[in-house]
Parts: structure tokens; sequence; C-alpha cells
């Protein structure tokens, strides 16, 4: 049966529709509900028309919630320390061959080779490297691996970083101090706006800028800011209860000495001499099974005073927000120390986005922020003695916090702007 003349007209007239386009998101150790990777750069992408985006990674409750074009990929169960991690690179390799995506975000080093390796094999295939942290200073700083091995792995690392970096189609960078400290980064143009086409934008430059050519390829900075799971507002300004009620107090995120877990204990065993009804929760993994054992014996040994949520176990960070916003005040006691003195802890800004009054180290990134928002109290976490507690707690007690509401600047919105245009300008 031959079609009528309105049915041709509207074939012919009809808005075409945009091609769809596959996108992986991919890294062999970070959990499938990491909050970069899926739940700002996979929800980010997947509202784009004529997206399909898949998220590969370490086993983990699937999160909740998933639009229909958004999946997900386990690539690693079990230890990060066993032969697990050489299975997930060939299931990363099957994924690729399975998918034949478009564009890949690589949000970790050691699925480099492979990356590449699937770029050279096929013609029009593109990646994008995330780059989350120093690798390779992390390496020679962290105590992680044994001395002898440091700096082979380290330099191994960053040469790897550098090579792959030369045939990525766009680097990412998390810390905007990447941009002096990486020397696949430095010397490039490093934007915070958002680009229109591959290569154009309005640059940061780093302090080890040389002028390049026009077709020098895009850093963008894309910081780890704060995506609401819902559009309820934090209540401003706050005030934290009187001495004689209920004082709950949060760490989050990784469990390590590095990232001030016994500070945090002993910060709240002294405001506890004069704030009995203190209590500290700590929510968030360990790495360390060593360390996990001490910390284990220490919450048991308060009584009470201190919970502690994950240890073993991945906590969703849904739950970790659900935590923060029960929560009267958070700690941010990281140790001094190179991998994190020029980098904007995430939980910062997700405390000034749910406008929860903070303490933090004296850090000269961190606290302008804090200041600037009226979000809390810098103090030496390190210091030999602690003030009086009753000084501290009348310090913490007299603060009016965010008077002005949560800072824009927490926020991810902006971030994902870059991001999709970003696709846009290579897609």
């Amino acid at each position: 049966m031959k079609p009528t003349f309105e049915e041709l007209k509207n074939r012919i007239f009809a808005p075409a529709m945009p091609p769809t386009i596959t996108i992986l998101l991919a890294s062999a150790l970070k959990p499938l509900d990491d909050t970069r990777m899926l739940g700002k750069f996979g929800r980010t992408l997947a509202r784009r028309p004529g997206t399909q985006v898949h998220v590969a990674g370490r086993a983990a409750p699937r999160p909740p919630d998933l639009p229909p074009n958004l999946q997900v990929h386990e690539l690693l169960h079990g230890s990060r320390l066993s032969l697990a991690r050489l299975r997930a690179q060939w299931r990363y390799w099957q994924l690729l061959q399975k998918l034949q995506p478009s564009v890949v975000f690589v949000h970790a080093p050691e699925l480099l080779p492979a990356t590449v390796l699937w770029q050279w094999l096929g013609r029009g295939r593109r990646f994008v490297y995330d780059v989350r942290e120093n690798y390779a200073l992390n390496i020679r700083t962290q105590a992680v691996y044994p001395p002898w091995a440091r700096d082979v792995l380290a330099g191994l690392v960053r040469r790897l970083e550098t090579l792959a970096a030369a045939r990525a189609t766009a680097i990412l960078l998390a810390e905007r101090s990447y941009a002096a400290e990486l020397p696949f980064a430095s010397g490039a143009l490093v934007s915070d706006a958002v680009p229109t086409t591959a290569g154009a934008s309005t640059p940061f430059r780093s302090k080890n800028h040389k002028p390049k050519t026009t077709s020098q390829k895009p850093v963008i900075l894309i910081e780890n800011k704060y995506q609401p799971y819902d559009a309820v507002p934090a209540t401003c300004p706050r005030r934290l209860p009187n001495i004689s009620e209920p004082l709950l107090l949060v760490y989050s995120g990784t469990i390590s000495e590095l990232n001030g877990v016994w500070e945090a204990l002993r910060f709240a065993a002294h405001l506890r001499t004069v704030w009995p009804l203190a209590h500290l929760t700590i929510i968030g993994a360990c790495q360390q099974p060593a360390l996990l054992a001490r910390l284990q014996a220490a919450v048991a040994a308060t009584n009470g005073a201190v919970t502690l949520v994950g240890g073993a176990a991945l906590v969703p960070h849904a739950a970790v927000v659900a935590d923060l916003r029960r929560s009267h005040l958070g700690l941010l006691p990281y140790r001094p120390h190179p991998s994190t003195a020029r980098c904007i802890p995430t939980k910062l800004f997700e405390y000034l986005a749910l406008a929860l009054p903070l303490v933090l180290p004296p850090n000269p990134l961190w606290q302008p922020l804090a200041e600037t928002a009226g979000a809390g109290l810098a103090f030496d976490f390190q210091q030999a003695t602690y003030p009086p507690a009753a000084e501290l707690a009348a310090g913490l007690q007299a603060g009016v916090y965010y008077p002005q509401g949560p800072p824009p600047l927490a926020f991810w919105e902006p971030e994902a702007k870059k991001i999709v245009a970003l696709l846009d300008s290579i897609g």
C-alpha cells in the first residue's frame, strides 16, 4: 500500500532525531556508585539527548533511580590487592569490544594501556583522561608502597600518563594545582570556563605556561563539587545546640591517618569534657586492615561516644549525605602533607553545599572558602596541646553559620556545563 501525501509530508518534514552517541566511563578501583564517575559525570552526560552512558567499575550496590540510558558494568569484584585486578583489565577490554563507545572517559591510570590500544586499533575512537589525583606524587609520599618501589612505580605511572595524554582528545583536572604539577598538563591552556570548540576556551594559565599552537588540546578544570540528590534546601543560618544538648560531630570519607581519623577522635574526646553529649560518627571505608582493627578497638573504648559506619565496607554516598544532614558539625582534620596541601577536599564542597558548620585546618586554600561563607572555625588539629575545651566550645557555640546560605561555588552545575560542552565540541 502506497503512503498517502500526508504521510510522505510528515516523513520529509519530521524533525531529525539526534544521533545516538555511546559513552563509557571506567575505573577498575572506583566503585560503581562513585560520586564523580557515576553521580556527577554519568548522570550529567545521561541528561544529554541522544546519549547512552555506561559506567564500569568496582562492585558496589546498584545505585537507585538510574535513568534508562545509564547502565553499570562490574569490572572488579574482590580485593584491590588481588589477582582480580588483572581480570578487571580483560573485562574492560571485552566491554570496549562489545559497546564500541564513541568516547571513553578514563578515570584511572591503570586502564590507560588498554584504552590506548583500543584507540590505536580503530578509526575515530576518542578518549578523555580524567586526572583525579597526582598519582605519582601520592605513590612517592604516602608510604603505601615499600620505599624501594616508590620511585620506580611513580616513574612508570608518570610515563604512562604522559604517553596516553598525548593521544587523548582532552584532559580533565580535578584540581587546579595539577596544571603546575603534571608535566603533561603544565604549559597547557587550562580552562575553568565552558569550552565552545575543542581547544577554544577562556584559559587559566599555569605558572609554567608556554605558548603553543592553536591545535592545543583542551585541558579543563572539573572540580569535585557537590551534586545534590534532591531539591531540599539547607536550613540557614545555622547555630549549634546548647552545651547541655547532644552535639553530633561527623568525620566522613576515606578513613586514613593522613585524612586525620585519629585527630577526629582526639578533638571529639577533648570537646566531650565540657560537652558531655557530644557524639562522633566516623562514616566511610578504610582500605588498611591494620588501621581498621586499631580504629575499631578505639571506638569500642569510647563506650558509645563514637560510632563507626562502614569501615571494611563501602558506604553508599546517599547514606553519607543523609548522615551529614543530621549532623551539627563536620570535621576536616587532615594532616599537612604534599599530596593534599594544594587540593580542595571533596567533602569541603559537600559540607559547604549542605550548610554544615565545620572545623578545618588553617590551609591557605581551604580557609578562605570557609570564611567567605561563614562556615566555621579554623583549628590546628596538630598542636601538641589543645586550647581549653570550655573556650573551644564557647567559640563554636557563638558562631552564626552560613548567614547568606550555602555558597554557589560549592555546587556541581557549572562543572556539568563544561562536560556537556566538551562532549558537544568533540562528539
